[in-house]
């Protein structure tokens, strides 16, 4: 493999093409400000490496970024790639993921609107993240204790998990679709709206109008907190551990719940059961 050390590159495509290659200690910088750095590459390592240029990694197949920082100038970092793995980097650019396929994350730290749009098959651990409309359209993501505060997140997800999670999002998992939440904490307004067949287990869910159109819904063993108006149009089968301000005209399914505020049936068609373990004081 060829190694490319302690260099600054600052001209249009630097190391366009490179296969097989180290690029260590090295800054992507300059008044050239050039575009690519690394555009179609191919097994490319990049290590301890600082990037304020935009582009760097366009349709790049097989690498590998550690320990390395990309700036609220490089722009639209990755785009294009695939098998790629990052590990304690910063990605401060906007739109900093898209379009890419089997990416595994541990330890990064994310500020970017309108990170990972359309990505299939994301694996991350023990990262944070900042953004807006993040994830969106994205399929096969695997998030274990990740940290999140933005808006608009996870919107038309599809065939995904979620563990140990803290995501303090608004409007989060609008149209998602066969999504599993487990052992996490949610926080925003307007929760899951039109998603179908989601799962939460032992979650804790923070804010108003949770999980309506939603389609097959399962909650199990969930904290609801500061939730009213919940799962109005919704198909859903719930079991609450915590009382709810209220609920409000579901289609259809069962919700157990200890104690409910209100509870509004004013729609015909609301056939669902909210069945009151202790009644309301």
């Amino acid at each position: 493999m060829q190694t490319v050390e302690n260099k600054t590159f600052d001209e249009e495509r630097a190391l366009y093409g490179a296969n097989g290659i180290l690029v260590k200690n090295c800054r992507f910088d300059g008044p050239a400000d050039g575009e690519s750095a690394l555009k179609e590459g191919r097994a490319v390592c990049v290590e301890g490496c600082y990037f304020n240029l935009r582009y760097p990694f366009w349709h790049v197949e097989g690498l590998k970024i550690t320990d390395s920082q990309m700036t609220e100038l490089c722009r639209a970092a990755l785009w294009y790639s695939r098998n790629v793995a990052i590990t304690d980097t910063k990605l401060h650019g906007i739109k900093a993921l898209r379009e890419c396929g089997e990416v595994r994350m541990r330890g990064c730290d994310i500020i970017s609107p309108e990170f990972g749009w359309s990505v299939q098959g994301v694996d991350m651990q023990d990262c944070k993240a900042e953004s807006e409309y993040f994830m969106m359209r994205s399929s096969r993501l695997q998030f274990q204790n990740v940290r999140l505060k933005g808006k608009y997140s996870f919107q038309y997800i599809e065939e995904s998990a979620f563990d140990d999670c803290v995501l303090d999002t608004k409007d989060a998992f609008w149209h998602a679709k066969d999504v599993v939440i487990r052992n996490s904490v949610i926080k925003g307004e307007y929760l899951a709206w039109y998603s179908e067949n989601i799962t939460l287990e032992n979650c804790k869910i923070i804010g108003t109008q949770p999980f309506c159109y939603c389609k097959r819904l399962k909650l199990v063993n969930c904290e609801m907190i500061d939730a009213d108006l919940c799962f109005e149009r919704s198909d859903v089968e719930a079991t609450i551990a915590t009382p709810v301000v209220s609920i409000k005209n579901p289609l259809s399914g069962r919700i157990l719940v200890p104690k409910v505020g209100e509870i509004i049936l004013d729609l015909p068609e609301a056939k669902g059961e909210v069945i009151v373990e202790k009644p309301c004081g």
